[in-house]
């Protein structure tokens, strides 16, 4: 059987085709451009697919997932030029007649993660993305969770010193949460340089004393069994190193429940993703078969 999956991102766009077994056959890539323009080359590319029996869409958020709401599967209130309000499901439904699911893009890649990657064998994780900006999906017994809308562990409030770090933070919405604290953007305006050429040490310091704190909000507020970390910034040598050892202080010894303090103390609580660049085209597979 063959599914297509759409990895809707803000500045590009993959999709691709699998066997809904964690192979992908196929797959392109294009930037994100105006909404039509873009909808309309996924379209032309899954045109020249045959016996596609479903078509999953993850997509940069926030996105109505919302099964019930008149805006199911429309993009919602975002930043980015136009795309406000934009429906992604029904020219997909329309098209080719066959089921076509949407979760955000950190849901659907969670759902890989747990299929195929650092998740398996648990049922209760959270992926977390650290990019551009900063988003994360929580599974709960084996499930993404919703509520009112869908998470978005990005927007946390956390401990801010301003005279330690008198940036005042790069969200548009909220300031200095965490994603305007901690994510890519914020450590390029911070900093005047972006990420992946930064060797300032204090500077990552920072970073994992943010990462660190938000990290240990999510283990208290879910109990989450593990933290899946991807994007661009985790990818500097030793700073999951550095997050692990600030969350086991910050954790300070609590629950002392039996197994839990072991189990913060080993590398397998915030760990890399096991599917590399894959997760997002796989995910929104996953969310089809």
């Amino acid at each position: 059987m063959a599914y297509g999956g759409i990895e809707a991102g803000g500045t590009k766009w993959v999709c691709a085709v699998g066997d809904g077994d964690g192979v992908l056959t196929e797959s392109v890539s294009f930037p994100t451009t105006e909404p039509q323009q873009t909808l309309e080359r996924a379209i032309e590319f899954f045109a020249t697919q045959a016996d596609l029996q479903g078509i999953g869409v993850a997509a940069f958020g926030p996105v109505d997932v919302r099964r019930n709401s008149a805006e199911y599967g429309h993009i919602a209130a975002t930043p980015k030029p136009g795309w406000a309000h934009f429906d992604l499901l029904t020219p997909l439904r329309e098209r080719f007649g066959v089921p076509v699911a949407i979760d955000t893009d950190v849901n659907a890649a969670a759902l890989a993660e747990g299929r195929w990657g650092s998740g398996r064998g648990l049922e209760n994780f959270v992926y977390v993305t650290v990019g551009t900006g900063i988003g994360g999906g929580l599974v709960v017994g084996g499930q993404p969770v919703h509520g009112l809308l869908h998470p978005e562990l990005g927007h946390m409030r956390i401990p801010h010193n301003r005279e330690r770090d008198p940036f005042p933070g790069c969200c548009p919405f909220h300031g200095d949460c965490l994603e305007g604290l901690a994510s890519g953007e914020a450590m390029r305006q911070r900093h005047g340089i972006r990420a992946e050429q930064l060797q300032d040490d204090a500077a990552w310091e920072l970073e994992a004393d943010y990462l660190a704190s938000a990290f240990t909000n999510i283990f208290y507020t879910v109990s989450t069994e593990r933290i899946i970390v991807g994007g661009g910034v985790p990818q500097r040598p030793g700073l999951l190193e550095m997050v692990r050892e600030r969350v086991r202080a910050l954790v300070a010894g609590y629950p002392d429940a039996e197994g839990v303090a072991e189990w913060l103390s080993a590398d397998e609580f915030i760990v890399a993703p096991g599917l590399e660049g894959q997760a997002g085209a796989l995910g929104a597979i996953a969310l089809v078969s």
